[in-house]
């Protein structure tokens, strides 16, 4: 056997012990992964109880917006020894604008889950145009409703994308977007800025103002067109000249909807 042989096969070993020995510090990591692989898809088989891929239910294309929640009990799943709502009955007719005020805690926002069925009540219906939400196509249900929270979400992409976000049509006039951000009050703040509806709003929406961002997300909301609007203390978290600004686009875009109002403080809910 040569020398250059004898060599290559030195290194040969040499590196392959290496490799072998690298291969190995993964061992325990290829195991954590295998366990939680496990779990990921134990996980993804569980066929949710309310389940936005079930087609079945019923699919209505018109409504008024009426809605009903009779005596309503509620507990959330990981704390089923807190009862959150006990016994709650409101009718909320065509139209109409209903303010929930309250402490923290007490159950305001659990109500706005409801009516879009994230959860179902624990004893009691909810009744929109005189059905139980649960006969409800969930799809069909949740296009009837739009929500403006305390902390919109923004993505990082132009301010018309934010404002369509979500829409299933494959074309969305512009005139479309532009009629959601007048009534939002943002269309002049929109048109002031060099690159108009164009313009990035930057991850979160840092690029704006919590009152910028807030009617942003009230154009996303009033786009849709929907019925019944949720409006989740949705100035809370706003200056008084942002609030001032945002509560008149709110007092907009409740004309002609039925609007469930969560607010923290009276003078907000004062035209309820």
């Amino acid at each position: 056997m040569g020398p250059d042989l004898v060599y290559r096969v030195f290194f040969a070993i040499a590196f392959t012990g290496m490799s072998v020995g690298q291969a190995a510090s993964f061992m325990p990591d290829y195991s954590k992964a295998q366990l939680s692989a496990g779990h990921i898809f134990t996980i993804l088989d569980i066929v949710p109880k309310i389940d936005i891929f079930n087609s079945s239910g019923i699919t209505k294309t018109s409504v008024s917006g009426d809605i009903q929640l009779h005596n309503i009990h509620f507990h959330y799943p990981t704390r089923l020894e807190v009862e959150i709502l006990k016994g709650i009955d409101i009718h909320v007719k065509s139209g109409q604008t209903a303010a929930l005020v309250g402490m923290s805690g007490c159950g305001k926002s659990t109500i706005v889950s409801l009516v879009q069925r994230y959860y179902d009540p624990t004893e009691g219906s909810i009744l929109v145009e005189g059905l139980d939400i649960r006969t409800y196509n969930l799809k069909s249900l949740r296009a009837m409703i739009s929500v403006v929270s305390q902390e919109p979400v923004l993505f990082d992409r132009s301010i018309r994308e934010n404002i369509i976000y979500g829409l299933e049509q494959d074309v969305i006039a512009m005139a479309d977007v532009i009629a959601a951000a007048k009534t939002a009050n943002v269309h002049d703040f929109i048109s002031s800025l060099p690159e108009g509806y164009d313009t990035m709003v930057g991850e979160k929406g840092t690029q704006l103002s919590g009152g910028q961002k807030q009617r942003v997300a009230i154009a996303r909301a009033l786009i849709r067109n929907p019925k019944i609007l949720l409006l989740d203390e949705a100035t809370s978290a706003l200056d008084t000249e942002s609030e001032k600004i945002v509560q008149t686009a709110l007092d907009k875009a409740r004309v002609g909807r039925t609007c469930i109002m969560i607010a923290h403080r009276l003078s907000t809910i004062q035209n309820a």
